[in-house]
């Protein structure tokens, strides 16, 4: 009969056991969301400035593009850019977002629908309804 209970009792710990341990996976899972990269950092290089580039979140969509998502910041000495979501090219130095946009400088703000940054950060297009400011 004591033998019996012993049974139970070490039964009844190992299956509270391996439901903790089944119930942590499940949480780990949850926590851990698709992402590649947490907290990216890329540079766009040209022969006058460098771009600096950061975001909360990075997934590679192919060998040379991620998906650069949350919190999105593009500086330089010159300017600012912040959005939410940028496709960056790591190959061809570009960047392109289609996400609402805000770029900074010194005398200028303009808000647009979306952006293209290409010729190694030398040039750059507002997409869809923009407003600028000048100071």
């Amino acid at each position: 009969m004591g033998l019996i209970i012993i049974l139970f009792f070490i039964t009844t710990i190992f299956l509270n056991y391996f439901n903790l341990v089944k119930t942590d996976l499940n949480i780990s899972k949850k926590i851990l969301s698709k992402v590649d990269i947490t907290e990216p950092k890329f540079t766009i290089n040209n022969e006058s400035k460098k771009i600096y580039i950061t975001a909360k979140e990075g997934s590679f969509l192919n060998e040379d593009e991620i998906l650069l998502k949350d919190n999105v910041r593009f500086n330089s000495n010159d300017f600012r850019i912040e959005t939410e979501m940028v496709i960056f090219n790591r190959n061809k130095q570009t960047a392109k977002s289609k996400a609402k946009s805000k770029f900074i400088s010194d005398n200028t703000i303009i808000s647009s629908d979306g952006f293209n940054i290409y010729d190694n950060g030398e040039k750059i297009i507002f997409h869809g309804s923009a407003n600028i400011i000048l100071k």
